[in-house]
């Protein structure tokens, strides 16, 4: 899946030079010439590229890099950082939802709660996945596990990848803004360390109710908004096409989360993206997540759920002159 070819527009100078680098190296291994001295200059150029295209993106491209297919998704970083995961399913009201999975797990030995919005990477998978879009049965199944954790005395840990929450109408039959509610509530409640990770998409309540917690952390090129770009376009300018304008009047992307306040650290990509390399990416994750646990876990359960609550709480707070 890693090397599935799929360029955005603002990486088509790059994909073309790592076409010539791909069929050098062919032309190497079936004329048995060497074109060693064409594959290091082409090589360099990929790098000097790499660095051109990817070193000042605009909001709007951080988003679209937010979404590419080949970007690791819930799943593909729990097999790489943590170890037992075992999957525990459904809600005990509804039904099971796939856009949200969960279950216990390992991290360098210590034992985790893991939750995850899990999009799919095929149609088939995507309409089992219902595109990472999680109906209120997910966000009930989310807190049963995150009740069992606090029970158990586990940390948890929340990996944050949704456009939002489903906005069908049995979605709303079955009380989608209310099970989200509940979940900031509870979790503004449970006395064990909480680490949310945004790895793609943070789109409004569908993340937050699943993001109370004492260290919000976010990839590069993340973003986490009150409400997509495109939407956001829809609503103040008419017109979808607006989508960059808004991402850029949003400040959705990671540095500026961090500057105000809303994320407490951003994680460094792979220049390119996570897609490109996403075993590099899970080890930044695993020793940031093994980091923040050592530290949190110094913390006694009313310091937790007091420091949380105020950490939500100065949101949105600003003083001017």
């Amino acid at each position: 899946m890693q090397n599935k070819k799929h360029s955005l527009e603002f990486e088509k100078p790059l994909l073309d030079l790592e076409k010539q680098l791909e069929d050098l190296l062919q032309s190497s291994k079936e004329t048995d010439l060497d074109f060693t001295k064409e594959i290091k200059g082409i090589e360099k150029k990929i790098e000097l590229t790499k660095r051109d295209v990817y070193s000042d993106l605009t909001p709007w491209q951080k988003v679209q890099l937010s979404r590419h297919p080949n970007r690791p998704y819930a799943l593909d970083y729990i097999e790489r950082v943590f170890d037992e995961f075992e999957e525990l399913h459904g809600d005990r009201l509804f039904r099971d939802d796939a856009a949200l999975i969960g279950g216990p797990a390992e991290l360098d030995g210590r034992k985790v709660m893991v939750l995850g919005q899990q999009k799919g990477r095929n149609t088939e998978e995507n309409l089992k996945r219902n595109f990472g879009c999680p109906n209120p049965e997910g966000y009930r199944k989310a807190l049963r596990l995150m009740k069992m954790a606090d029970r158990f005395d586990l940390p948890i840990i929340s990996i944050i990848d949704t456009p939002g929450a489903f906005p069908g109408i049995g979605a709303e039959e079955r009380h989608v803004a209310e099970a989200i509610a509940v979940n900031l509530r509870e979790m503004a409640t449970f006395e064990v360390p909480i680490i949310a990770m945004v790895i793609g998409e943070g789109g409004s309540g569908g993340a937050l109710g699943v993001a109370v917690a004492d260290k919000v952390l976010i990839l590069e090129n993340a973003y986490y908004s009150v409400i997509s770009p495109e939407g956001c376009a829809a609503i103040l300018w008419k017109d979808r096409a607006f989508a960059s304008d808004a991402a850029e009047a949003l400040k959705l992307d990671a540095g500026e989360l961090l500057e105000l306040g809303i994320v407490d650290e951003v994680l460094t990509e792979p220049i390119g993206g996570a897609h490109r390399s996403w075993d590099e990416m899970a080890l930044t994750i695993k020793d940031v997540l093994a980091k923040e646990l050592s530290l949190l876990s110094k913390r006694k359960g009313e310091e937790l759920t007091r420091n949380r609550y105020e950490k939500f709480r100065a949101m949105g707070r600003f003083l001017s002159s």
